[in-house]
């Protein structure tokens, strides 16, 4: 005989179910308390504090003295400061999970090397351009010829190169393979940045990378056995991106770039790290 349950039970279940599945959403949210997202486990600051993650990596963002400076570091703490704007940066090495913390809205802005492709376009708001810069191999001189065995960007086929994940040399690198009618092989590093590529290469662990020109100028300045003269991109504008969603002031933020662009502190500070 199949037992029934009472009509007056169905009300006492839904509140029993009621009760598990609040319990259910409060451990999460404990669990969730203990283990912030995000990398090094940044969150939300809340209010009208702008989170920024930056790329560490020389000219954008790098630590002397117990400092951080960098050109793209100390131009946006000028234009937030000349503003009365809060800005709470978040040093970061990982391309990808920078990304992700955009996507989820755990940070307002990403200060990093973002390819100006339709996809991603479509996917953040791109703020007015503060830099040009290209793209260019790095490997190790011959102690004979006195330069990398690879002279120009047409040699590279049937070669591998490294780069950053989600760098925007990606693309071209394709584009490149495709024009010369043979394959460049890709490595995405999605542990280290561009800094990092370039040490590798200069200490043996990595045959070659490709990385921004400024950041290789600068990482050749210790390291005088790399190669740092074969371009392989054209000038590209480097921008700061934001959440297409994002309640930050994006139009707001290209009007103060364009307008700080036309200073002498902007002429005085691209002096200061030898870009003019």
């Amino acid at each position: 005989m199949e037992l029934m349950p009472k009509k007056g039970n169905g009300l006492l279940y839904a509140t029993l179910l009621l009760f598990v599945l609040l319990g259910m959403y409060g451990l999460r949210r404990c669990a969730d308390a203990k283990n912030p997202v995000g990398v090094g486990g940044i969150v939300p600051s809340g209010g009208d504090t702008i989170d920024v993650a930056i790329e560490y990596a020389p000219l954008v963002c790098y630590t002397y003295a117990d400092t951080l400076g960098g050109v793209h570091y100390d131009m946006l703490r000028e234009i937030a400061s000349s503003h009365g704007v809060a800005i709470k940066f978040h040093p970061v090495t990982s391309f990808d999970r920078s990304l992700a913390l955009l996507d989820d809205s755990v940070i307002d802005m990403l200060v990093a090397d973002v390819p100006m492709t339709a996809e991603f376009r479509g996917r953040y708001r791109f703020l007015e351009p503060v830099l040009v810069d290209r793209q260019v191999l790095v490997q190790l001189r011959d102690s004979v010829s006195g330069h990398g065995p690879v002279r120009s960007a047409l040699d590279l086929g049937g070669d591998t190169v490294w780069i950053a994940a989600g760098s925007s040399v990606e693309s071209r690198i394709r584009n490149l393979g495709r024009e010369i009618g043979d394959t460049i092989y890709i490595i995405p590093e999605k542990e280290y940045g561009p800094e990092q590529l370039a040490i590798m290469t200069a200490t043996g662990e990595i045959p070659r990378a490709v990385i921004s020109r400024r950041i290789a100028g600068e990482i050749a300045k210790d390291y005088p056995r790399l190669d740092v003269v074969t371009e392989v991109s054209f000038n590209q504008f480097q921008s700061w991106i934001t959440g297409r969603h994002s309640d930050i002031a994006a139009d707001s933020l290209d009007i103060w770039i364009n307008r700080y662009k036309a200073t002498d502190a902007y002429r005085a500070l691209l002096e200061r790290y030898r870009m003019k």
